[in-house]
């Protein structure tokens, strides 16, 4: 990071969000931010003084994206709010720290590092909130969410990793302007929920969202079973020591109705494979049948540990398997005597089906099965 620093100047530039936070209480960091004075044409020309790359990733918002050797750097331009719309926000350019921290959504957000002192700027008290793990939005709850709606999803996403007090003023805003979420894309709701569905137990959260009438914008087909079937799940994941998975919580939160599941993944925009793991979970009901390895070989493993789970059956029978390649091929059927055409799928079917319900025996049984299966 230091390059970043010699290229931009050590007076022009603070390390700000999620950085400086995550570093104060001892927490990994995974992304960079940076924020700095210096207009986003002066950033490209400095840092390609320096021979450093740049790529303009929101070159319309002020921010362009150093890659280090170290890593990617995100260096916007101090902003202040000129307007909003709860949707999006038309900015300008500032000179002054205290004006871009103002426009940050959470105090614990607005803490800006000196690159070489490490002397902390805090502008409304996020040091202390963090020792409190306290959550607080910067000045009026419902000014902040009426500027950009998207920020009670992220109240309750960062309320789950860093709070452990309820802020009344907070929830009681998220409540009351949770209907303000239907003006947002479903792109950004999804991100959202995908990453409060990530955090180690997110059960009591998603409650609350409940309760306060969030959850029913977002996902109306979530009921109060399906919240205490997440309960269940994270109880079993957590048991037999499975990693949390966002779309494996979000079945949970569902019927399990495939149709269902299909049309909240497209209603959330979520990719093919996403809707693919989605829907498959849906099923959980309507195939059961053979060991957990028949149903990892019939549909993968991460679907059949998804399927396990969401039962509350055993799962790590199967965490580290691979299941084995079906030892035969058509041509050895062909070669038996039977011409090609569906003869030989059908054999092959009804070998396999064997094969599978026997516990995948080695290649000499499955000749055994072929021979009983030949006509």
């Amino acid at each position: 990071m230091r390059a970043i620093t010699a290229a931009l100047g050590v007076d022009s530039i603070r390390w700000v969000g999620g950085a400086v936070r995550d570093t104060l209480i001892g927490m990994p960091v995974h992304d960079v931010d940076c924020a700095t004075l210096h207009t986003p044409d002066i950033v490209v020309e400095l840092c390609k003084k320096a021979g450093i790359r740049t790529v303009p990733t929101g070159i319309e918002h002020g921010t362009v994206t150093a890659i280090l050797d170290d890593g990617p750097v995100e260096v916007t331009t101090l902003r202040r709010d000129v307007s909003t719309d709860g949707r999006r926000a038309t900015v300008a350019f500032a000179d002054r720290w205290e004006d871009d921290a103002a426009r940050r959504d959470f105090t614990i957000n607005a803490l800006y590092a000196h690159p070489e002192t490490l002397e902390i700027s805090d502008y409304f008290g996020g040091i202390d909130d963090l020792k409190a793990r306290r959550l607080r939005f910067i000045g009026d709850a419902r000014q902040r969410i009426a500027e950009d709606h998207l920020r009670i999803l992220r109240y309750y996403r960062f309320q789950a990793r860093f709070g452990t007090d309820l802020d009344a003023e907070a929830e009681e805003a998220c409540a009351d302007l949770a209907s303000t979420l239907k003006g947002l894309s479903r792109e950004r709701i999804a991100s959202e929920m995908i990453g409060i569905l990530s955090l180690p137990n997110p059960h009591d959260t998603v409650a609350r969202m409940r309760e306060a009438g969030v959850l029913g914008v977002i996902l109306p087909e979530c009921r109060a079973p399906h919240v205490k079937a997440l309960a269940q799940l994270i109880g079993h994941e957590t048991d037999q020591g499975f990693a949390a998975e966002p779309l494996r919580r979000l079945a949970a939160l569902l019927p399990p109705s495939p149709d269902v599941s299909g049309s909240v993944a497209v209603r959330l925009r979520l990719s093919r494979a996403q809707r693919a793991r989605l829907t498959c979970a849906a099923e959980r009901l309507t195939d059961q049948a053979g060991t957990a390895q028949a149903l990892a070989y019939r549909i993968g493993v991460d679907f059949a540990v998804d399927r396990l789970l969401l039962l509350g059956e055993e799962a790590r029978t199967i965490a580290d398997w691979e299941p084995p390649q079906f030892p035969i091929k058509g041509g050895e059927i062909v070669k038996r005597g039977v011409q090609a055409g569906p003869d030989v799928a059908r054999i092959l079917r009804a070998v396999e089906r064997r094969w599978v319900a026997e516990g995948f025996p080695d290649k000499s049984r499955v000749d055994a099965i072929l021979a009983e299966e030949m006509p």
